[in-house]
């Protein structure tokens, strides 16, 4: 049943129904995150409102990029490949972690990363699957 489904839904559309769960998920880690971080920082008033909203926007959107570049990329893989197993996992996850990791410019870390949550997307949809 769940095969039917991914066939039938655009990747445009999961990839967006991903951006929205997990960037919510962000913006309330930054919503949790915000005050304390700000209070480290020894922020009040307007300073440690505008430092909390800040937060919330920066984690969300970091979250969210994220969840968009995985899903997208899953979903191409596997209507490219046309199987759903462990494989579409583990080049999403390169992807995406080359994603994140590009903003450094350092080769190492964009290779440590990538492969990193290579490995933790195959696992975790190869614990999903069997």
């Amino acid at each position: 049943m769940e095969e039917e489904l991914i066939d039938a839904v655009p990747c445009s559309s999961l990839a967006v129904d991903a951006i929205l769960r997990v960037g919510t998920g962000g913006a309330i880690w930054g919503l949790c995150a915000g005050p304390q971080l700000a209070r480290r920082r020894g922020l009040s008033g307007i300073t440690r409102a505008s430092f909390v909203v800040k937060s919330i926007g920066k984690y969300g959107f970091q979250c969210g990029l994220v969840a968009g570049v995985f899903s997208s990329t899953h979903c191409g893989i596997q209507r490219y490949r046309k199987q759903n197993d462990w494989v579409n996992a583990l080049i999403a996850g390169a992807v995406t972690g080359a994603a994140i990791a590009a903003g450094t410019r350092r080769w190492t870390q964009v290779i440590g990363v990538a492969g990193i949550i290579s490995a933790f997307s195959a696992a975790a949809d190869y614990s999903r699957t069997n």
